[in-house]
């Protein structure tokens, strides 16, 4: 009976109003590609983690030196190959700061009270009384200069021949193609070794090495990527508004390729550090006065059996500079690579 009591009113067909302005509200703010980028990178513990090793270890490749009341390349012959020694823990008999040497027969020995040394050195010393703290971090300095600036070499020159070679096409592209193909066919390390022996040693004759054939990759990565976006939307109407060339490939194509060049940047550089410490290794590399992470390896392989400190410490500096690029490499190819996404 109620129901059918119930008059019907004009107020009852009226519209519901809607706010229209809280309806179409965003609330979470838009990101562009870095910001999305860096919230991808943040999810990734191990790459945070190698992005903070590797600032402590370039500000101690430049600070480092300078905390060593030692000279890096001062000799003194009355202190050569003392162990590791540091204030403080030469008490603590478990940790190897406290000064000893272990022979092959099982005796220590108190290198420093034999020989009545007050001095403290943290990393020990080498051969010829050199401070391996000093020496260590200046190598880290120089062995990053060589694979940063290699590094950054290779990219200027693949990016460059990479999409010059994809763009043009045709003939250019296959002459362009041809020259990689012979690169890529002779051994890189033969080519290294003969620069080597040819210019006189040094840190430029040695990235002039590494970047003679070590933007091969780089070009060859780019140039695919050029292949696939110069037929899309943006460049077919930057090409009909009358752009010139340049301005499309460096305005519009390689701006777009960004996060594919960092991450083959990034990879290039341990490659870097790594060859320039095998070409030290064998001879090649720098003259083992400049103190590079390989010419310490290297002489301290010559005496490893009695002072095993002398390789063990700069070894492990070589070991966690090329973990960390690799572990941070991978964070930024699993961010900005579109293949690599969850």
């Amino acid at each position: 009976m109620a129901d059918k009591d119930m008059k019907l009113t004009r107020d009852m067909f009226e519209p519901v109003s809607v706010n229209t302005t809280k309806s179409e509200k965003i609330e979470k703010p838009s990101l562009n590609f870095w910001q999305d980028s860096w919230l991808r990178v943040r999810k990734n513990k191990a790459a945070i983690v190698s992005m903070v090793i590797l600032v402590l270890i370039v500000l101690m490749a430049f600070i480092g030196p300078l905390m060593s009341p030692y000279e890096y390349d001062k000799q003194n012959a009355s202190h050569s190959n003392l162990p590791p020694r540091v204030q403080g823990l030469e008490d603590i008999s478990w940790l190897p700061f406290d000064g000893t040497l272990e022979k092959k027969d099982g005796t220590i020995v108190h290198p420093y009270e034999d020989r009545n040394i007050e001095n403290y050195y943290w990393f020990g010393t080498d051969s010829l009384g050199r401070d391996l703290f000093a020496r260590i971090w200046q190598g880290t300095q120089i062995s990053l200069l060589i694979a940063v600036v290699a590094a950054l070499l290779d990219m200027l020159i693949g990016v460059t021949f990479g999409a010059v070679s994809g763009y043009f096409g045709g003939r250019i592209d296959n002459l362009m193609q041809r020259i990689i193909e012979v690169l890529m066919g002779i051994p890189n390390l033969i080519i290294v070794v003969l620069m080597i022996l040819v210019l006189p040693p040094g840190i430029i004759p040695i990235i002039i090495a590494l970047s003679i054939t070590g933007w091969v990759g780089m070009a060859r990565v780019v140039r695919a990527q050029v292949l696939k976006l110069k037929e899309q939307e943006f460049v077919l109407a930057a090409r009909t508004l009358g752009e010139s060339t340049p301005k499309i490939l460096f305005k519009h194509i390689i701006p777009n390729m960004f996060g594919v060049i960092i991450i083959n940047t990034m990879f290039s550089i341990p490659n870097a550090i790594f060859f320039e410490a095998f070409l030290s290794f064998i001879g090649l590399g720098l003259p083992e006065k400049e103190a590079s992470l390989g010419t310490l390896v290297e002489a301290g392989f010559r005496s490893m059996l009695a002072f095993p400190y002398q390789m063990i410490i700069p070894a492990i500096m070589i070991s966690l500079t090329m973990v960390v690029f690799n572990m941070i490499a991978d964070g930024l190819r699993d961010a900005l690579d579109p293949k690599m996404r969850d």
